[in-house]
């Protein structure tokens, strides 16, 4: 293949990877947090104190934590199917790569959510706060650098899976190294994919921490 060849072959990948990421970032973001919540609220002790619930949403999350994504990515292949009527292409592959990552999204707001110190509570609730305050403009206000570092965290972790999803045709860069790097032996353009996501990854990380310092001046 020439580089001109290469190079729109993988902006076609980059494309397809940052539209799987971009949105199943986002779903996780919303899935990821109101389960983080309700972990950190329904826990002993908690707002709404609730151990068998807890226990119970703790169980799924160890065990959506527990499976390996390219386990996950077979065994929700028949629910994929049901939700977006196929298995192949980049959309279907977003529905694994949310599943996947919303219990890990889950354990890191609950840590942050933890992190708040609890006279900060203890004070709100003195004032007579109710507990759609105290989630909204105590826990999740005092735990934003936190939240926002875990999901830049989470969105490379996507970057990764995503490239797994190459495997079962999910397209994207990963699709790309496993099609022409692996499978033809094109050597230069498994180099390039490694590069492009190197590079997508670091973009990532870097505008999340500028956005956290930012939030943390604050």
């Amino acid at each position: 293949m020439s580089w001109s060849e290469v190079a729109e072959l993988l902006g076609q990948g980059l494309q397809e990877t940052a539209w799987m990421v971009g949105v199943s970032a986002l779903l996780t973001a919303v899935g990821g947090l109101l389960l983080g919540i309700l972990l950190v609220l329904t826990a002993r002790g908690g707002l709404l104190s609730a151990p068998v619930v807890n226990s119970v949403l703790g169980l799924i999350v160890n065990i959506g934590r527990s499976l390996p994504f390219i386990i996950l990515l077979v065994a929700v292949i028949p629910f994929t199917r049901a939700v977006v009527g196929t298995t192949i292409g980049t959309t279907a592959a977003i529905v694994p790569l949310t599943i996947g990552a919303i219990p890990f999204y889950a354990r890191i707001v609950e840590s942050a959510l933890r992190e708040v110190p609890g006279d900060v509570i203890a004070a709100a609730v003195a004032m007579g706060a109710t507990r759609r305050q105290i989630v909204g403009k105590v826990l999740l206000r005092e735990a934003r650098p936190g939240l926002l570092a875990g999901l830049t965290i989470t969105v490379i972790a996507l970057v990764g899976y995503s490239a797994m999803a190459g495997v079962v045709g999910g397209g994207g860069l990963g699709d790309i190294a496993i099609r022409y790097g692996y499978q033809r032996f094109e050597t230069e353009v498994m180099v390039a994919t490694v590069v492009v996501l190197v590079v997508f990854v670091q973009l990532i990380q870097t505008l999340g921490d500028l956005a956290v310092r930012r939030l943390a001046h604050r």
